[in-house]
């Protein structure tokens, strides 16, 4: 396994948003998507006080992370969990509150570039794509098994894809023959489903297709729609989130959190806002911040990148 490959995205911005929270001794950070160990590793390094909490629900990962990170000792403790299951283990822990939260979301470099995984369309591969090898169904069971119409809501609806009614008609009519185990066979008939100008515009034309599989085979969106605002409950006053998106789904999700979060709640018209109402954060990016083309040249991964951050300012009243 080499490390080279695997540049984190956004890193010094991701330092620098989270520095203000974590340079006391004591703080506690969680890396809520360890993947290959590379933000953490960063984060270990800059803030020495700090102790780190990663997660990742991938064990081949949390075994190469491990390694990575072993010359830290205790101050990094790895944790075998998807990312909404945070509250759970910070109390296991005995962590109440944390300093900073990191996500950085979408697939992690040693999933796309492990040819087993099926996560890649750019290879053969078996049709996986679990983060989580143990437990759940495959994408070849996706397409195998669900009826035609949740097939066009999920490509609809988690790739945005216009011509998911294509490619599921051309999926069902192709299964019957025989049933889908590989991803060349997918990419092929996706290629041959659509009409010439879709196949012109936005890079590979099965893009939109495998991340909509990702996406139902790994519950997200779902899990991340719980995930945020557990996190951004995590958090201490002063404490910090940051956040990397890939795609407009996920971006659009953690910009509705943290936008609720900096909105005040208190009915129209009060002349004074009473405390309960205030906001809990504080936006720290204008909108979505993106990669610079410096960035971009040097790590390709980094180009659909949306990264935003807010601070904790306010504890829920009790």
């Amino acid at each position: 396994m080499s490390e080279t490959r695997h540049v984190p995205v956004m890193l010094q911005r991701c330092l620098d948003m989270l520095a203000p929270a974590l340079g006391e001794s004591g703080a506690v950070v969680v890396d809520c998507t360890l993947g290959l160990g590379g933000h953490s590793e960063a984060l270990l390094t800059r803030f020495p006080e700090a102790r780190l909490i990663g997660l990742d629900r991938d064990k081949e990962a949390l075994r190469l992370s491990g390694e990575r990170l072993a010359r830290f000792g205790d101050r990094a403790t790895l944790v075998h969990a998807v990312y909404d299951e945070l509250p759970a283990v910070l109390e296991r822990l005995g962590l109440p509150r944390v300093q900073g939260v990191l996500f950085d979301l979408g697939v992690s470099s040693m999933q796309l570039d492990e040819a087993d995984r099926g996560f890649a369309y750019a290879q053969d591969a078996p049709l996986d794509m679990r983060m989580d090898q143990t437990t759940g169904i495959s994408a070849a069971e996706v397409l195998n098994t669900y009826p035609p119409g949740e097939l066009v809501r999920i490509l609809r609806q988690y790739g945005e894809e216009k011509q998911a009614k294509r490619i599921v008609a051309a999926v069902v009519r192709e299964r019957e023959k025989e049933p889908f185990t590989t991803s060349a066979r997918l990419v092929e008939l996706i290629r041959d489903a659509l009409p010439q100008a879709a196949k012109r515009t936005g890079g590979n034309p099965a893009k939109r297709t495998f991340q909509a599989l990702r996406i139902e085979v790994n519950g997200e969106l779902s899990v991340l729609e719980r995930a945020v605002p557990a996190a951004v409950e995590a958090l201490a006053v002063g404490g910090r989130i940051a956040v990397l998106s890939y795609h407009s789904l996920e971006d659009r999700l953690v910009k509705q959190v943290l936008t609720a979060g900096a909105t005040s709640t208190a009915p129209p018209g009060l002349p004074v806002v009473p405390e309960q109402y205030q906001p809990r954060l504080k936006l720290l990016t204008r909108g979505a911040e993106l990669p610079t083309e410096e960035e971009i040249a040097e790590n390709r991964r980094a180009a659909p990148a949306r990264f935003r951050a807010a601070e904790r300012i306010r504890e829920d009243e009790r």
